[in-house]
């Protein structure tokens, strides 16, 4: 799943990914791909690409009720923000580099809701980065 801005990012480059690069552009190029987007229009020109509608957190709910793959979400800040507050977010993978910017985009937003995550995997890189699985707590 994406939003707009990464799924126009990824477009650009993954159909035609150099052949070295087909472990990562094998998959994203025959995987469905779900887009969440105001401002597109079908058909998509992405192989294996669909436009959802106005009402993402409902498109959301049915795919997660039908039989097959998890759903993943890539980049996508405000997309990930609309699936957390419609309680559509079963785990967190993240990458937390040691790197600290003073800003950027947020993941969570700052609505006063307290969402508690269990920490279901961990581990760090040669990097110094931390690969981190949470599952989020039932309420």
């Amino acid at each position: 799943m994406f939003g707009r801005r990464t799924y126009e990012l990824l477009a650009s480059y993954w159909p035609n990914a150099p052949e070295e690069e087909e472990a990562v552009a094998g998959p994203l190029n025959t995987l469905p791909k779900y887009v969440a987007s105001r401002t597109l229009s079908e058909p998509l020109e992405w192989s294996g690409s669909s436009l959802w509608g106005d009402d993402i957190a409902k498109a959301v709910a049915v795919l997660k009720q039908e039989d097959g793959r998890d759903l993943h979400v890539v980049g996508s800040s405000d997309l990930m923000q609309t699936l957390v507050e419609h309680d559509l977010v079963d785990e967190f993978r993240l990458m937390i580099d040691p790197v600290v910017v003073g800003g950027g985009k947020r993941v969570f937003r700052d609505d006063g809701v307290l969402r508690s995550l269990r920490l279901v995997e961990g581990q760090t890189t040669t990097t110094g980065a931390f690969l981190a699985t949470y599952a989020m707590k039932e309420k």
